[in-house]
């Protein structure tokens, strides 16, 4: 399909193509099998600026207005070949987005730079055991105490949490507003009372690091709260709205890396003395692959285009169903991928279920799609399309 990129657009999607045939394809096996960070691949991407694509250019980032929409062409690009890898990037973009989201000139001054020349990753700290879905059950806590704010609680599930070295946490600054008494605060590696928990054993995306992270009287400064006291949930909304377009990139590259080895399989795999791709019911799946993959793929570059093109407001509409259409659409097209493999699909020494294991978690994190089914039919319902 043409989707008229640009001529930058395409300078981006073709240098991630390549860094991810190039650079990831032959370590792909040894990171999902070890389940490492893959800091190698990580210096590769921030040495040809693949981390500038989503960062303002006052601040180091390339000269161009559609941020969302360059960061969903290098997540497709990057997860066709290994979705945990490209999360060392998914996963700083979402780190960094509070700061772009409600920074202030000083702030973006401090961390947008190092985060722009990869020599630092972020990560977001959003989830807690009782705090996935249910946002408002959130109960670690920021007690102003003159210049600082004193962290106490943990999170759960972060990306990147480790090997980061910024932390955009989502904590309550006045907890007896409850929700509404949430705030954004950077915290930085290193900061005294900062812990992190064992590396969560994952059934896929392996090579993404997933941590618990725990604050004990951590003592943060107060000037590195994001925008005003109690502005959290607002910060949270608007930066969900911005990142789910990369899940739903992500799953479509999951999907494209799958239909593409399935289609593969099919021409060399022979049954009853000819290639299995002669068979109808095996046209019938691929045909129904080739929709679905590209319907998902017009969905999430409409969403991260609408979002460029949105200066004051974040519709969550558009980014919820790409997120979920196209996370769907990735289970359906890696199962059916690794059906047309039959036995052979179901043993690691081929490449197919790699894509069902890291497919699944895009169903699951920033927002389950039944909680996202919830959200858009609450909007349709309202006759509101901006939240």
């Amino acid at each position: 399909m043409e989707y008229f990129f640009t001529d930058e657009q395409k300078e981006i999607q073709h240098l991630a193509r390549r860094i991810a045939e190039k650079e990831i394809r032959p370590v792909v096996a040894d990171y999902d099998r070890s389940g490492e960070f893959p800091w190698p691949v990580v210096k590769i991407l921030a040495h040809n600026d693949i981390f500038r694509v989503f960062v303002e250019e006052a601040y180091g980032g390339i000269p161009n207005g559609t941020p969302i929409f360059n960061t969903v062409l290098v997540m497709e690009e990057l997860s066709r070949i290994c979705a945990g890898i490209a999360l060392s990037f998914g996963g700083t973009v979402a780190g960094a987005l509070p700061l772009i989201v409600a920074g202030n000139s000083n702030q973006k001054e401090r961390f947008l730079p190092d985060i722009a020349d990869g020599r630092k990753l972020a990560s977001i700290a959003i989830s807690e055991h009782q705090a996935g879905s249910d946002i408002n059950a959130v109960s670690c806590t920021a007690r102003r105490k003159g210049n600082a704010y004193i962290l106490n609680g943990s999170k759960k599930w972060i990306t990147n949490a480790g090997e980061a070295d910024i932390y955009t946490v989502f904590c309550l600054t006045d907890p007896d507003k409850g929700i509404r008494g949430a705030s954004c605060i950077v915290v930085e590696k290193g900061t005294e009372g900062l812990e992190f928990g064992r590396i969560e054993d994952k059934l896929g995306i392996r090579a993404s690091v997933t941590r618990e992270i725990f604050f004990d009287d951590c003592r943060v400064p107060a000037v590195n709260r994001l925008g005003e006291e109690g502005s959290g949930l607002e910060t949270i909304v608007k930066v969900l709205s911005l990142s789910r377009p990369s899940v739903a990139a992500q799953a479509v590259g999951i999907a494209q890396g799958a239909m593409d080895l399935a289609v593969e399989y099919s021409r060399k795999r022979r049954q009853f003395g000819k290639p299995i791709s002669s068979f109808q019911g095996i046209r019938f799946l691929l045909a129904d692959m080739a929709m679905q993959l590209e319907a998902a793929r017009s969905l999430t570059y409409s969403a991260a285009r609408y979002l460029d093109s949105c200066k004051k407001n974040r519709p969550m509409l558009p980014s919820a169903m790409a997120k979920c259409f196209a996370s769907d659409a990735a289970m359906k097209i890696a199962t059916d991928a690794l059906q047309i493999y039959g036995a052979y699909g179901y043993v690691r020494d081929f490449p197919i279920e790699k894509y069902l294991r890291d497919a699944k978690i895009t169903q699951i994190y920033e927002g389950t799609n039944q909680i996202l089914r919830d959200l858009i039919g609450k909007i349709i319902v309202k006759g509101n399309v901006e939240v």
